[in-house]
């Protein structure tokens, strides 16, 4: 259950730009809230981005953050560390967040709330992402001419584009580009697949 605290400080707030759901959804919505009745929803963005990051590179930290057998000592540490990377903290929002999360035994969630701040966060700013996957790590001339392909297209709904970019080597080659509902899928491994259906369906 959310903590009082977090649920009273998004009393009166405007609603969130898009609804999430699941656990992760629902603590990245508190936050926001929080955060924009605080007038503090850059700089909790900021912060969220860099703990995002510090978890996507560590992923032992993920796994520690999760565990059962974090003693309260362990977590308010694990608290005091997280916010050293989050960095700025106006009127403890953060702290008090994550206060809430490893009260209710959350901490090894915070990855996901992360994301899914992040997809908040776009929605505020007017963005769409745009999710490239390839077999290999793009060059940024290549990122670049994607974007403004895609920028053109009837895709990009006229919104602006935030490029978000994965590596798959299962893909073999070629890509497979997401943006909103919409996923282009350009890879070799489709290809191989549609002509191995394609063989099984004539045998």
């Amino acid at each position: 259950m959310m903590s009082a605290r977090v649920a009273r400080s998004g009393l009166r707030s405007p609603p969130p730009p898009v609804a999430l759901f699941g656990v992760d959804g629902t603590y990245a919505t508190a936050l926001y809230t929080a955060s924009s009745k605080s007038a503090a929803l850059d700089q909790t963005a900021k912060a969220i981005a860099s703990l995002g990051q510090t978890l996507q590179a560590d992923k032992k930290l993920g796994a520690i953050l999760g565990a059962p057998t974090l003693t309260n000592a362990d977590k308010q540490q694990i608290i005091a560390e997280l916010q050293k990377v989050a960095g700025a903290d106006k009127g403890d929002i953060l702290k008090n967040f994550l206060a809430t999360l490893a009260e209710n035994n959350r901490l090894g969630s915070l990855e996901g709330v992360c994301e899914k701040f992040a997809t908040l966060m776009s929605a505020h700013r007017g963005e769409i992402e745009l999710s490239i996957t390839s077999a290999q790590e793009l060059d940024s001339k290549t990122i670049s001419r994607l974007e403004k392909a895609v920028a053109k297209s009837e895709y990009s709904q006229g919104k602006k584009l935030k490029i978000v970019t994965n590596v798959n080597p299962d893909l073999v080659g070629g890509l497979v580009v997401e943006i909103g509902d919409r996923t282009i899928d350009l890879s070799v491994s489709s290809k191989i697949a549609k002509m191995n259906k394609a063989l099984t369906d004539a045998l």
